[in-house]
């Protein structure tokens, strides 16, 4: 178990909850403020949700709180922690894009990077896969 908890919390099964109705959710049982505390990313094409906690909580107690709550239950979601990862995938990227250019942006502190170890582009679906150093790096 890691000393640091993921400040993201991944919510399954979310077709029945819709999105502004998940988010209201979210408020209720954290006690905070969408967007101020906390984002919710819709990843509609596998029914999950992602959220990420801008203010310190701990995110093992609000899996937890989750988990007995009436309506989440009502809702057959699951809730669990993000776990880390080294690597993640950018989709969309312009096709003039270089890897040089997604190391240095994905370093960036600015933008929540760290260094990077490695960078594939795969042209043909405007995407690329960026590997980081450690697992810090990829929020």
């Amino acid at each position: 178990d890691s000393a640091e908890a993921s400040p993201s919390v991944v919510f399954e099964n979310t077709e029945r909850c819709n999105p502004k109705c998940l988010r209201i959710l979210l408020e209720n049982i954290s006690g905070l403020t969408i967007d101020a505390d906390f984002t919710v990313e819709l990843i509609p094409e596998i029914n999950v949700a992602v959220a990420t906690f801008i203010k310190n909580i701990d995110t093992k107690e609000f899996v937890e709180k989750c988990s007995q709550h009436k309506r989440v239950k009502e809702f057959n979601m699951t809730a669990r922690l993000l776990e880390s990862t080294q690597s993640i995938k950018a989709e969309n990227l312009p096709e003039s894009i270089s890897s040089d250019y997604l190391t240095v942006y994905f370093e960036s502190a600015r933008n929540g990077g760290g260094p990077v170890a490695d960078v594939q582009l795969f042209p043909e679906e405007n995407s690329a896969i960026i590997t980081f150093c450690d697992h810090k790096g990829n929020s």
